[in-house]
């Protein structure tokens, strides 16, 4: 038989993800699409609180601003998703330190620089310990992004994410107490994946038909089976959520509606109130 595609083999994972577990989703725009999807599908769900970040230190900054802040509450969270974008980051010049968002000013009064395979590792490691320390048995899932930046060249892209893929694989092939594992959504995309009818527009962005494939790659690695016999379950109540009618108003939408609401109660006291 013709093969006409590449299948991303991904080992058997040390841990899985549970219905009831509390995540966070740290990172670039990817993590944004991917941590919504657990939103969207009932999910006690932490989505970037400050913003995309795209680089290692701010990931280590959104942590200890989370914690500060106590958006990560005393619990903690059981499982911690970083999606790590770029290698490269800005230095506001009159501080020396690593900013995660330069506001609009001017271009000058930042510096520009790479950091090092040690350095995102280390930023990442300095990330996962505050979050350990908090509840000794969080979990830690690390994706590399699949979107180029044409702004570095894409010689340019392909180095500062293969300084990312570097970092990941020493962190993930660590002896420590901390157990993580490498989710290869960016191999994903550049393997499976690999036509621009799975791209946005600007042929960079994966398409949201490439993200929910994505998605579904992950939950079929990491999801128990309780947690996807909940994510069925919850499937078509969310799909008749989602319906926007002819005529809102119309007594039949009312039903209908009234219907689904009372599915979706019994939904949360079957799983989520336990």
């Amino acid at each position: 038989m013709m093969l006409l595609q590449t299948t991303v083999n991904i080992p058997r994972p040390k841990f899985g993800i549970k219905h009831t577990d509390r995540l966070l989703f740290v990172g670039s725009c990817f993590a944004n699409n991917i941590g919504q999807q657990f939103k969207e599908n009932m999910f006690q769900t932490i989505v970037n609180p400050y913003g995309v970040m795209y680089n290692p230190a701010s990931i280590l900054h959104t942590v200890e601003r989370s914690i500060k802040d106590a958006i990560i509450d005393d619990e903690g969270v059981d499982i911690a998703v970083f999606t790590l974008g770029t290698n490269h980051v800005y230095i506001l010049n009159q501080t020396g330190e690593i900013v995660d968002n330069c506001q609009k000013r001017p271009q000058k009064l930042f510096t520009e620089r790479e950091l090092s395979v040690e350095e995102c590792y280390r930023f990442l490691l300095d990330a996962m310990h505050k979050l350990w320390e908090i509840k000794h048995d969080t979990k830690f899932i690390l994706t590399v992004s699949p979107i180029r930046y044409a702004k570095y060249g894409f010689h340019g892209s392909q180095l500062s994410k293969a300084t990312l893929l570097l970092a990941a694989d020493r962190l993930t092939g660590d002896t420590l107490d901390i157990q993580s594992e490498y989710f290869p959504a960016y191999e994903i995309m550049n393997d499976e994946l690999r036509d621009y009818r799975f791209y946005q527009p600007d042929m960079l962005h994966p398409s949201q038909q490439a993200v929910d494939y994505i998605f579904e790659k992950f939950i079929e690695t990491y999801f128990t089976k309780e947690a996807l016999q909940f994510i069925e379950e919850w499937k078509p109540i969310k799909q008749a959520l989602q319906h926007r009618p002819f005529n809102p108003e119309s007594e039949e939408y009312k039903t209908f509606i009234s219907g689904v609401k009372e599915k979706e109660k019994a939904f949360i006291d079957k799983w989520l109130c336990k």
